[in-house]
C-alpha cells in the first residue's frame, strides 16, 4: 500500500480575529508597536467588515507617528462603515493638530461634538476648542512676524533672572518670541523656553505651562518636563493635563517625582544626554521618552538620597549607557566616553549604579527572553 503523504494530513489552523486583537494588543502594551501593527492587520483581514478592527489600527497608526494613514482610516470608518463611532472625529482633530492644521483640528472637535454633544470625549472637546481660540487671542495680541524663532529666542533670553523678568513684563515683543518658542518646532528651543517660563514666578510663567501641559499636540516628554518645572515653582492642588487621550486632573505634590523639587543638576544631567543622542540622529521619539523614564525611574527610587552629581558629562554618560544596555544598542563605554570628553571607568562607575538599583541588564535580558519565547509561540 503507498504511504499517504503526511501533508495531506495536516488540517490548516485558522486564528480568530480575537485571537489577533489580543497578540497585537498585548505587543502594543509592550510598546512593540511594528509587532502590534502586523498582529492588528491580520484582525482585518479576518473580518475586514468590523470597523472596530479598523479603528484599533488607524489609533495604533497615530502613536507611531502615521497621522495621515490614520485620518484616512478614521474617515473611511465614519463615512463607510459606522458613523456612529464619531470618536474617529476627535483622534481625527488631535491628530490635525499634530499636523499643525489648527482650522481642520477644529472642525473636527465641532463636528465630534455636533454628533456627540453628550459623548465620552465631549468635555475633552470643548476644552480643546477653548484652548484653540485662547491660542487665536494670544497669536492676534503677538502677530506672527517673519524672523524664525530659533534664531530669535537665544539672543531675546540669554540674560539674568532679574532683567529677564522684567524685560518679560515690560516687553510686548519679547513676550510674543517666548511664546512661539513653547511652541516651536525644535525640541531644543522648546526646552529652553520651558526652562525660561520657569524662572518667570509670579509674573505669568505657571499660566503659560499650565496651558503648555494641557496641549495634546505637545510630545509627552516636553509635557513631563513642564510638570517637573511647575513642581518647582512650588505650583500647588490639582493640575489638569493631556494623557491617555484626554484630560486628566493630577496632584502635582506627587506626579511624575517623589522629591519635593527637580534640581538644576538633574536636569542639567538629562538635557546633557537628549543633546548627545540627537547629534547621533539614530534615535527614534521612544529613545527619548525611556531615557527620561529611566532617570526619574533611579531618582525616584533611591529618594530621600540624592546623586552626588560633580560630573554632569560622567552621569550624562551612563544614563546613555543604560538606556543602550536596556535596548542591546551596539554602543560602547569607549565610544560614549568620546564623545562626552570623560573616562570609560567613569561610565562604567555611573552606569553600576544606576543599574545596582533598576537592575538595567536583568530587565533587558527579561524582555528579551519573553521576546524569543512568544516568537516562538508564533
Amino acid at each position: 500500500m503507498k504511504r499517504q503523504s503526511a501533508s495531506k494530513n495536516v488540517v490548516p489552523f485558522l486564528q480568530t480575529a480575537n485571537y489577533y486583537f489580543k497578540k497585537g494588543n498585548h505587543y502594543y502594551q509592550q510598546n512593540k508597536l511594528e509587532k502590534a501593527l502586523l498582529f492588528f492587520k491580520k484582525t482585518i483581514e479576518v473580518e475586514p467588515d468590523n470597523a472596530l478592527h479598523h479603528y484599533n489600527l488607524a489609533c495604533l497608526l497615530s502613536r507611531m507617528g502615521y497621522l495621515e494613514k490614520a485620518n484616512n482610516i478614521f474617515s473611511f470608518i465614519v463615512h463607510q462603515m459606522d458613523p456612529t463611532l464619531t470618536e474617529c472625529y476627535f483622534l481625527m482633530a488631535i491628530n490635525y493638530g499634530l499636523e499643525d492644521d489648527l482650522e481642520k483640528s477644529r472642525y473636527y472637535l465641532n463636528l465630534y461634538l455636533h454628533f456627540s454633544p453628550e459623548g465620552e470625549m465631549a468635555m475633552d472637546a470643548e476644552e480643546l476648542l477653548f484652548a484653540l481660540s485662547e491660542e487665536d487671542r494670544i497669536r492676534e495680541e503677538y502677530p506672527v512676524k517673519k524672523p524664525k524663532k530659533e534664531q530669535l529666542f537665544p539672543q531675546a533670553f540669554l540674560v539674568e533672572e532679574k532683567e529677564l523678568v522684567k524685560s518679560y513684563a515690560e516687553n510686548p515683543e519679547k513676550r510674543r518670541i517666548l511664546w512661539q518658542a513653547l511652541y516651536g518646532k525644535k525640541e531644543e528651543v522648546v526646552e529652553k523656553a520651558i526652562k525660561t517660563f520657569g524662572l518667570l514666578k509670579g509674573h505669568g510663567g505657571e499660566t503659560q505651562l499650565l496651558e503648555f501641559v494641557k496641549n495634546p499636540w505637545v510630545k509627552q516628554r516636553l509635557r513631563l518636563q513642564a510638570l517637573l518645572t511647575l513642581k518647582n515653582m512650588q505650583v500647588k492642588g490639582l493640575v489638569t493635563v493631556f494623557m491617555d487621550g484626554g484630560l486628566r486632573d493630577i496632584d502635582l505634590s506627587f506626579y511624575p517625582l517623589l522629591a519635593p523639587q527637580w534640581l538644576k543638576e538633574w536636569q542639567e544631567v538629562l538635557e546633557k544626554t537628549l543633546k548627545n543622542m540627537r547629534l547621533s540622529k539614530s534615535y527614534n521619539d521612544n529613545f527619548y521618552e525611556d531615557v527620561l523614564a529611566i532617570w526619574l525611574d533611579y531618582l525616584n527610587n533611591i529618594y530621600p538620597q540624592t546623586p552626588n552629581i560633580r560630573k554632569i558629562e560622567t552621569w550624562s554618560a551612563g544614563l546613555e549607557y543604560a538606556l543602550a544596555r536596556y535596548h542591546f544598542l551596539n554602543l560602547t563605554q569607549k565610544t560614549l566616553a568620546e564623545q562626552y570628553g570623560v573616562s570609560a571607568a567613569s561610565i562604567s562607575s555611573k552606569f553600576r549604579q544606576i543599574n545596582e538599583v533598576l537592575h538595567i541588564e536583568y530587565r533587558a535580558y527579561r524582555n528579551m527572553f519573553k521576546f524569543i519565547s512568544e516568537r516562538e509561540e508564533d
